[in-house]
Formats: structure tokens, sequence, C-alpha cells
């Protein structure tokens, strides 16, 4: 079993930044990847970044691509969500994901299904 704690999250305007990090416990931090998710208010949940137990693969939602940047600290056991030039419909509640497996294909990546352990969520606004 994996805990995640996600932190990080608040209220920006359109174009700012904002910095996600998710903290790990309880299993190896390098023998799993990870993911972002969002989830807005009446929506379902969708995939916004994932990547593999070393951080040398990374995957993108094409709404995200060359806005937010995915990445992780082995030795602190933190994976991290940059988000530059942020809008209105990132807004969601924002979750940290483990996978089962240390390497994923696209499709795994993106399927909600394929992750076993969720945090709490954090919660992003961003007025226009």
């Amino acid at each position: 079993q994996v805990q995640l704690v996600e932190s990080g999250g608040g209220l920006v305007q359109a174009g700012g930044s904002l910095s996600l990090s998710c903290a790990a416990s309880g299993r190896t931090f390098s023998s799993y990847a990870m993911g972002w998710f969002r989830q807005a208010l009446g929506k379902e949940r969708e995939f916004v970044a994932a990547i593999n137990w070393s951080g040398g693969t990374t995957y993108y939602a094409d709404s995200v691509k060359g806005r937010f940047t995915i990445s992780r600290n082995i030795p602190k056991n933190t994976l991290y969500l940059q988000m530059n030039s942020l809008k209105p419909e990132d807004t969601a509640v924002y979750y940290c994901a483990a996978h089962n497996s240390d390497e994923i294909t696209t499709a795994q990546a993106m399927d909600p299904l394929s992750y076993y352990n969720w945090g709490q969520g954090t919660q992003v606004t961003v007025s226009s």
C-alpha cells in the first residue's frame, strides 16, 4: 500500500502558475509509476499527466501539453506537477495516484482504473 498526500492547490488568476506536490510513503517510491488526474465539478475524472518509475518517461493530456510538467524526486519520495499558463478550464480537484507497475504504456498511463492508490485531492481554482 502507498499513502499519498497532495498539497499546493489554491486560487490563481488565469495565466498564472501553481505547483502541486504529492508526498508518498509506504512502498519504495522508485518501484511504481505515478500520475496526476483531475475532476471538475459535475465531470468525470480525467487524465492530466503520468511518469514512469525513474522519471525518464512522461505522458501528458493534449489539453495540458506544453503548459504542465510532471516530475518526481526519488530521494524525497515526492511527485510534482508544475502548472503554468493556467486557464479557467483547469479548475478542478487534482489527484495524484500510484500505479501497480514501474513502467506503463500510454494507454495505462491514461486509464484511472489501472492506478491502485489515490490521494485525497487538492483544489485548484483559476479565475478569469
